[in-house]
């Protein structure tokens, strides 16, 4: 008894098909969530990270602005050390600190920098009022045993400064926290200034940020599975309907034999529409891989304006940093405000630039336009020169500034930001030491442009080298590789801009050339 037959094939095609697709429907869903979740720990190992070295800088950067306050006081005032200093430990003791944080400054007058029993006297401890003025000594233990007064003295001794980690008793409680304070020895008066903050206090702020990042992958994960199952049904809907034509095609197959003449009409009929069909498919393939090229393109973009604003984003939270210190101080004076404030605008205005050079870039135009090749590679550079610095990637740009194009300036630029990118890919994964990529262009006899591209990330090792202009071709991993960048820049060149693109064996790697008419 035949499994298949002619009643039964579409049906047949449905079920196969359904089970075809839900399990790989299933595959893709169980590796996303495997996958995310796996990033997810990643993501939060160096958030982790991430924060303790913040708060690390944070309170290095607090004692920093303190000596230099002391500094300027002491440049500033008629007073001797000695009244300097008690104006200096007065001005200490009425800083105030943070509630929530626990955050204050203490100081420690070293009476024997090899330490020991009372080696040294401590000035300043807003928690600690009890021991102000005593001797202390580096064989004091902490609630779990440690002494760290003799840890951050030996470190002093090596490096003039130490960030220690202890157990002591928190600010508004009888209870002893763990605390990461930074200590730095001040030479001139023989002291040790320190900071410090509680670790239950930047335990707190990780919390918030998992939970945070634990709904937005919840929501990420939640959201890509229902398209898996949108995609899915239309599947199946798709299958439904591919059945009934596969019907109606047998049926007029028998109705063909039955009459000859009619059937050779239908017949080329049927050709003409298949044609016509593949014809449509490769419409559509042209077009989804434009569509995905276009993607990848903004993926790549988003990638570029977080290495470009990180930077600026880091300078702003120092400037704001320190106006709240001089406003706790009661040194935010108008003139202090508006220099920091012109310090704020000009990152902001920086910041804002970046984005519009971005969204120039990705803005389309359908029409020819005259412009300068130093001007458009520079355009590039703004976009991908982070993520080449990143990568310590030297890139040389040998352009003069009169070579003129007049060309579609966005795709043009499409172009080339997929060739750096490819030629970066390359470097990185093959860990070429001292990696960098040249351009340069000239115009020949006949007034073309041809564009140079070359890097030393050693060579096409696949054979023909045109290859590597095919659609989905890639050298890289599959998870890593799309195969269309190359394919689409071929493309542009050659069907938009009517010019030719290729490659061949450079000295040290691959060398792109870019020929376009004048």
């Amino acid at each position: 008894m035949k499994f298949i037959t002619e009643k039964n094939i579409s049906k047949m095609i449905i079920y196969i098909f359904i089970i075809i697709m839900s399990t790989m429907i299933f595959l893709i869903s169980y590796f996303y969530v495997k996958n995310t979740y796996e990033d997810f720990e990643r993501q939060m190992e160096k958030s982790v990270q991430d924060q303790y070295r913040s708060q690390k800088s944070i309170l290095k950067k607090e004692i920093n602005t303190i000596i230099d306050i002391i500094n300027y006081n002491a440049t500033k005032s008629d007073e001797d050390e000695t009244e300097l200093k008690a104006d200096t430990v007065r001005l200490l003791n009425n800083i105030t600190f943070d509630r929530d944080k626990s955050n204050y400054i203490f100081v420690y007058e070293i009476l024997n920098m090899k330490g020991g029993d009372d080696f040294a006297k401590l000035l300043v401890n807003p928690n600690r009022p009890d021991l102000l003025g005593k001797p202390i000594s580096t064989n004091y233990e902490d609630s779990n045993g440690k002494r760290f007064r003799e840890e951050f003295m030996t470190e002093i001794r090596i490096f003039g400064e130490s960030y220690t980690e202890y157990s002591y008793n928190k600010v508004y409680t009888n209870e002893a926290r763990q605390k990461l304070s930074y200590f730095k020895y001040f030479p001139r008066w023989n002291w040790v200034i320190a900071v410090g903050v509680y670790v239950d206090d930047i335990e707190k702020e990780i919390a918030k940020n998992k939970e945070h990042l634990t709904k937005r992958v919840q929501n990420q994960v939640f959201q890509n599975i229902l398209l898996f199952l949108l995609f899915l049904s239309m599947a199946i809907v798709i299958s439904i309907i591919v059945s009934q034509k596969i019907d109606e095609v047998l049926k007029r197959y028998k109705k063909s034999v039955q009459l000859k003449s009619k059937a050779l009409k239908e017949l080329n009929e049927t050709l003409e529409k298949r044609v016509e069909e593949e014809i449509d498919k490769n419409r559509e393939h042209e077009q989804l891989l434009v569509q995905k090229s276009k993607f990848i393109a903004l993926g790549e973009m988003i990638s570029n304006i977080a290495h470009q604003w990180r930077q600026p984003l880091s300078e702003l939270s120092t400037i704001f940093m320190f106006i709240k210190f001089k406003y706790n101080l009661g040194q935010l004076d108008e003139e202090l405000m508006k220099k920091k404030s012109k310090e704020a605008d000009a990152v902001l205005e920086y910041m804002s630039h970046t984005i519009d050079d971005f969204r120039n870039f990705f803005m389309p135009k359908k029409e020819k336009e005259k412009f300068s090749l130093k001007t458009a590679m520079d355009s590039i550079m703004t976009i991908i020169s982070s993520s080449l610095s990143n990568n310590n990637i030297n890139i040389t740009i040998c352009i003069d500034n009169e070579v003129v194009l007049n060309t579609y300036l966005n795709e043009f630029q499409q172009v080339i930001l997929n060739i750096i990118s490819n030629a970066k890919d390359v470097l990185i994964e093959n860990n070429i030491e001292n990696p960098w990529i040249k351009i340069d262009a000239v115009v020949d006899d006949e007034g073309r442009v041809i564009i140079y591209i070359e890097d030393n990330g050693g060579g096409i090792i696949v054979e023909p080298k045109s290859k590597i202009f095919e659609p989905y071709f890639t050298t890289k991993n599959d998870s890593d590789g799309t195969g269309i960048g190359l394919y689409m820049s071929k493309i542009i060149v050659e069907k938009s801009m009517h010019g030719k693109l290729k490659v061949r064996e450079g000295e040290f790697g691959a060398r792109f050339e870019i020929i376009l008419p004048k």
